[in-house]
């Protein structure tokens, strides 16, 4: 199981997530999993693990100035850029610094908890999963995601970090793909005290920038950074070539297009 601590981001790296995996990797699917959550004007919102927002941004507009918006992160630095970016229209956000595993809001704090791939992070699973369900009100809703098996673009560069940088860099950045499969994320929720759970597995083509000069980027935005910026430039230049033979069947224009997947989990209080 991945830990916390694999996926802390210091120094830029927060900056540089949002502007690389924030938008390429997480964006895409994030208005999906809103919609899961069928808002309502008027809601209270928890964002959980809510990294610089992303997710936060796009439900206050939804929920409207009668709403409330609340993202909670670990992460210090996540928070800072979140704060800093411009507030959408809508509910106003809090943003708040603390654990999944002990969120220190009273019960019934929410309408909808949401969470985009941030419980394969949490080191307690079933702590935080009663967590969403202590601070919902009876019948509210949660909606989450977390990553389905190991994408084309994840598998090359995990290789390629294995070849290039070495076996613990491999395994940092391949954490976010050690996520509990449907029946594991079924039973994490019905025994939380979930009813009418519901897991869709989601498929869709995902396009990132031309490779060779988008991975070393995206990767100054994850927890492998200062290994990567450790090796020489040779390394680093035979890492990005790497990714790119891999990855050369997935070349669409100036681009990728390449398929990857999650599983999408719905359930009331």
């Amino acid at each position: 199981m991945p830990s916390q601590e694999q996926w802390q981001l210091s120094g830029s790296a927060p900056e540089l997530y949002e502007r690389y995996a924030a938008r390429y990797m997480l964006g895409p699917w994030a208005p999906g999993l809103v919609a899961q959550a069928h808002l309502k004007p008027g809601e209270r919102v928890l964002d959980l693990a809510c990294g610089t927002g992303l997710i936060a941004r796009l439900v206050a507009p939804a929920v409207g100035v009668t709403g409330r918006v609340t993202g909670l992160d670990l992460n210090a630095g996540m928070l800072a850029v979140a704060r800093a970016l411009p507030a959408p229209p809508g509910a106003p956000i809090t943003w708040v610094q603390g654990s999944a595993l002990a969120m220190g809001f009273p019960d019934a704090s929410f309408e909808v908890v949401l969470c985009q791939q941030g419980l394969q992070f949490f080191p307690d699973r079933p702590a935080a999963v009663r967590e969403m369900h202590r601070v919902l009100v009876p019948g509210g809703r949660v909606a989450l995601s977390v990553w389905s098996g190991v994408s084309p673009y994840h598998a090359a560069v995990g290789e390629a970090l294995r070849q290039h940088v070495g076996a613990g860099a491999a395994a940092s950045f391949s954490a976010s793909r050690v996520v509990p499969d449907a029946g594991e994320l079924r039973r994490l929720v019905v025994e939380a005290g979930f009813r009418d759970v519901a897991i869709e597995p989601c498929v869709m083509n995902v396009r990132l920038p031309a490779v060779e000069g988008f991975v070393l980027s995206h990767l100054a935005a994850t927890p492998v950074a200062s290994a990567v910026a450790a090796v020489d430039s040779r390394a680093r230049a035979a890492l990005a070539e790497h990714v790119g033979r891999a990855l050369r069947g997935y070349v669409d224009g100036d681009g990728l297009t390449l398929p990857d997947e999650a599983n999408v989990v719905t359930a009331l209080a």
